[in-house]
């Protein structure tokens, strides 16, 4: 099977055990402030992970794109990418350990066909000090399913991934780490907070033929171990416990969370331990030794960025993120000049992304039809963003000639780095053919000034990536549902053309993008404000219901942000006067509000516009607060 027969038949397999297929959420999380991209498939279903009743039922799956740009700067490697897909399926307080392991055991071996002799578990070892028992459930479980397929099981007990390197596989099936199979919003057991749901994990991997352990990983392997041999391609988290002031108690509702990497599976099924070798990569690698006449064994480091950059790029501009100098943006713009750079390096000089991005596009455009409908949009907005950079290039050569008479060392080529976005690798081979002298000791001069750097940006950008089961404090309700009700005022005031394009909440602010071709006046700010105002005085009611998601947005007309994708059922919520005939706001919203909008002017604060500023081309930006 290839990736995308994979992706289907997963669907199709989950859906036969009675699941409801979920529409993947947009890479951009809606109203979550502590992730900047969609990092996982558990990150748009967390509401109902922590009780909330989902419209498709107890039983989902999905197939979700994601991006982890804290992994930027490990590809290159064999199996590590920026962009992933996660496949999904969730059980909300229905099936629990026996259906999982045992459904997954069998769409791996009996319907994508990989051999099971190739696959080995890892289950969690326990921590008696808090109570919590080692999961032989689970392992009992992968026992049995392993014997009926005429394979012999042994249980191995490891402890902590740095002992697996002392201890080695010891001929095992089924290997007990502590920590490493254990879920938690904040990690260890020790961290859970009270009130938070966490549990055992229990992971698959899967054993390549021909790989040799390298040592400099540790002395023996394992299946946690990074040389290569292993690799996990699914991981079944249990959340069985709740952390009270008594300790882990079971929950009264068990959740099932569970993930696997699309590439990863895609990868074990033509047993390549090489994941770039796969449908939904290799083609980007083809196109690449085509455009550089140049081939993937003696370029594969800058192949594999390229074809990883480019692809998280193109799923990014579908979902309407734009080149720019903050936050999404600013990753986004930096995946596309790393894969400009590492094309430069190719002798890919000109027509890059007009020519790359139209096969990573003919690669998705049939199972996700915004990929085609976006398909020029995004090829426009990435070729622009190529020539901007280009010309940066260019700027980065004339600024070296200034070097010429001092020789260039490490703190310029940093310089030119950093200010000029300017390759290291082209400063010094651009110099080296200019008859500019290199300082001996540049690389190591750059090598201080970027960990320095990072460690600055490490600080600035701390929770940046995180992911988990956050943003439901009283004050990011407050402006949440602040954020509905300036949305509306703004369509009040300039026009129903305004839409959603985008949000973000924390505790000190609310962020809202939205559709508008000027600037926002002063005097319109100030209605906008003083709409927001009167109707929080009139102390709206905040409520929800469920609605067939065509009733709802064509029938009822209830507001939506752009590009966003629903399934059949959608939650609207609704703020309405008392004695009113109609809501001021009526919104498809996935929560949470605060019951009544009164509480937003607790400790005598008002609603107020700090900033309206351009975002993109066509798109402004609005930061307000309660003050």
């Amino acid at each position: 099977m290839n990736a995308q027969d994979i992706r289907n038949k997963y669907l199709e397999f989950f859906t036969s055990k009675k699941h409801t297929v979920i529409p993947r959420a947009l890479m951009v999380p809606y109203n979550e402030p502590s992730v900047l991209f969609t990092g996982s498939g558990m990150q748009p279903l967390v509401p109902y992970l922590l009780g909330e009743k989902h419209p498709a039922g107890t039983r989902l799956v999905d197939s979700q794109t994601c991006l982890r740009a804290q992994d930027i700067d490990d590809v290159g490697d064999n199996r590590h990418t920026t962009f992933f897909e996660m496949l999904g399926n969730w059980s909300l307080g229905d099936y629990f350990k026996a259906e999982q392991i045992a459904w997954f055991f069998e769409f791996l071996t009996d319907v994508v066909g990989i051999d099971p002799s190739k696959l080995y578990v890892t289950c969690c070892s326990g921590f008696a000090e808090y109570g919590v028992p080692k999961d032989t459930e689970s392992a009992a479980i992968w026992s049995k399913l392993f014997d009926g397929k005429g394979i012999s099981t042994k249980e191995v007990e490891i402890g902590s991934e740095q002992n697996g390197y002392k201890l080695g596989e010891q001929g095992g099936r089924i290997f007990y780490y502590d920590e490493k199979n254990w879920w938690s919003r904040n990690g260890a057991p020790k961290d859970v907070k009270i009130g938070e749901p966490c549990g055992p994990d229990s992971e698959v991997f899967y054993l390549f033929d021909g790989v040799q352990h390298d040592t400099k990983w540790g002395e023996h392997c394992h299946p946690n171990c990074d040389c290569g041999r292993y690799m996990e391609i699914g991981n079944n988290v249990f959340m069985e416990y709740l952390r009270t002031e008594k300790g882990f108690e079971k929950l009264p509702k068990q959740n099932v969370d569970f993930g696997a990497g699309l590439e990863r599976i895609a990868a074990a099924a033509i047993n390549s331990p090489d994941m770039f070798k796969i449908s939904v990569l290799w083609p980007i690698i083809e196109k690449l030794q085509k455009l550089s006449k140049k081939s993937y064994e003696d370029h594969t480091e800058s192949m594999r960025v390229i074809a990883d950059h480019l692809r998280a790029a193109t799923f990014l501009a579908v979902d309407g993120v734009v080149p720019s100098n903050k936050e999404q943006g600013y990753v986004m713009r930096r995946l596309m000049r790393r894969a400009i750079r590492f094309a430069f390096d190719l002798g890919i000089d000109q027509n890059f992304c007009q020519e790359v991005v139209p096969v990573i596009a003919d690669l998705y455009h049939n199972d996700y039809p915004e990929v085609a409908q976006n398909r020029e949009k995004v090829i426009e907005v990435l070729v622009k963003e190529e020539k901007v950079f280009r010309q940066t290039l260019r700027k980065g050569i004339q600024q070296l000639a200034k070097f010429a008479d001092g020789g260039l060392t490490g703190q310029e080529v940093f310089t030119l780095y950093d200010t000029y976005g300017f390759p290291l690798e082209l400063s010094v081979e651009e110099a080296k053919s200019q008859g500019i002298q290199v300082s001996a000791n540049w690389q190591q001069e750059f090598d201080d000034l970027m960990k320095a750097q990072r460690e600055r940006s490490q600080t600035a950008t701390k929770g940046a990536f995180k992911g988990g089961l956050g943003g439901h404090t009283l004050q990011h309700k407050k402006y949440h549902t602040a954020t509905h009700l300036m949305y509306q005022a703004l369509r009040d005031v300039l026009g129903d053309h305004v839409v959603q394009n985008g949000s973000n909440i924390t505790e000190e602010r609310l962020r809202f993008d939205f559709t508008h071709d000027q600037k926002v006046t002063p005097e319109q700010i100030k209605q906008v404000e003083d709409i927001v105002n009167d109707q929080i005085s009139k102390d709206l009611k905040v409520s929800f219901a469920e609605y067939p998601t065509k009733q709802a947005r064509e029938e009822m007309g209830a507001l939506g942000q752009f590009g966003d994708r629903y399934g059949d059922t959608v939650k609207v919520y609704k703020m309405i006067a008392d004695g009113a005939d109609k809501p001021f706001s009526f919104e498809i919203c996935g929560g949470p509000h605060v019951d009544h909008t009164l509480q937003l002017f607790e400790d005598n604060r008002r609603f107020k516009i700090l900033k309206e500023e351009a975002s993109s081309a066509g798109i402004r930006r609005i930061k307000a607060a309660l003050q």
